[in-house]
């Protein structure tokens, strides 16, 4: 069975080629290069600090990755949501409604794999 770590990694990492593939799609049709390169940064941010966080060298370490995990999936959903707000993705569509809520369950799963590390390292 898959624990959450593994979870963490297989969804951040299908995301990250989501917002790759968004990311071209801005650039290629809606000729918007600033607020998609933002969202390509953090977008993708997510699965590296993720997959960082496996080699941590301690749980302090490791906690530290996952919670730069944390504040790029934060800062990705606010460019997503500023992408909607200014008409460069419609909120109607189901690939956007997807990516927020993909996002958001990121941010929850990160969360609940941030306290659950930090509670180990307090006992």
């Amino acid at each position: 069975m898959m624990n959450e770590h593994n979870i963490v990694l297989d969804k951040s990492f299908k995301f990250s080629v989501r917002i790759v593939r968004l990311h071209r799609y801005l650039c290629d049709e809606q000729k918007e290069y600033v607020l998609s390169k933002q969202l390509l940064r953090a977008g993708t941010s997510i699965g590296a600090n993720v997959n960082e966080a496996q080699a941590a060298q301690s749980k302090k370490d490791f906690v530290s990755k996952m919670s730069i995990a944390s504040k790029e999936a934060r800062e990705t959903k606010y460019w997503l949501d500023l992408l909607v707000e200014t008409d460069y993705l419609d909120s109607r569509e189901e690939h956007t409604q997807s990516l927020l809520l993909e996002s958001l369950e990121l941010i929850k799963l990160l969360t609940s794999i941030i306290k659950t590390s930090a509670e180990t390292i307090k006992n």
